[in-house]
């Protein structure tokens, strides 16, 4: 199964996103960046409202990569009980914010988030496995600039899907998609497929959720759902080819 990650802006989104079929409800600010972060009391409302309907994902901010600071915020949002924990990493001590980090993957699902825009490093994702983060997505920063497709090509998709698969990361696709987006995407497998701007029909992303554009998402994910093998197979022939 592919999920469909929706990226709820409130409280009041979340029905939309329900009513839609989507599988994990991600709880994100738009208007704070690309990662945007709820206040951490209404990140508690939201899991009290989502409590044994669907699986919430979280975002911790766009931080500065200092270990304390990201180290800090994930451990807060953990502490909601929402079921994933989102952190962006961008331009910084990387390392060892993701060596900070090791204490709390042992007891929360952490994600990491990589951005095509930023010359994103997988080399990072060995390190992130031996930490214990559950996944980790590829996703853009600047969400004025295109999609991830315009910033990744069918090999470097293909390099990240290997990759984290072989680390044992689950693993998904976000940045600005849309329902064109998805028939390229799918052969690769991913465990996961975000969206916003997608959900909010005309008005954007910044636009309140749409659950028909929910629907119709949905309905494109479940075209096609290809198994682990035939997806190496893809992303294999994707590298080659180049």
């Amino acid at each position: 199964m592919i999920a469909l990650l929706a990226s709820v802006a409130c409280c009041d989104e979340i029905d939309a996103a329900l009513a839609g079929g989507a599988d994990i409800v991600d709880l994100k600010d738009p208007s704070a960046g690309a990662l945007g972060a709820w206040k951490i009391e209404s990140i508690r409302e939201a899991v009290g409202k989502l409590k044994g309907r669907r699986p919430v994902s979280a975002t911790v901010g766009d931080l500065p990569m200092q270990p304390d600071t990201v180290a800090g915020a994930a451990r807060t949002t953990a502490e909601t009980g929402v079921d994933i924990v989102k952190i962006g990493f961008f331009d910084g001590s990387t390392q060892s914010c993701i060596a900070a980090l090791e204490a709390i993957a042992e007891r929360a699902r952490l994600v990491a988030v990589l951005f095509a825009d930023r010359n994103p490093d997988f080399s990072l994702l060995p390190l992130l496995a031996n930490t214990g983060f559950f996944g980790v997505m590829l996703d853009t920063a600047d969400k004025s600039k295109g999609t991830l497709r315009d910033h990744a090509s069918e090999t470097v998709l293909a390099r990240f899907a290997i990759s984290a698969r072989m680390q044992g990361l689950r693993f998904g696709f976000a940045g600005s998609l849309g329902v064109t987006d998805i028939p390229p995407l799918l052969p690769l497998a991913p465990d996961f497929l975000g969206f916003r701007r997608a959900l909010c029909g005309a008005a954007g992303r910044s636009g309140r959720l749409d659950s028909l554009a929910v629907i119709n998402v949905k309905r494109a994910i479940e075209t096609q759902i290809p198994d682990a093998r035939t997806a190496t197979a893809t992303a294999g022939a994707h590298i080659a080819a180049e």
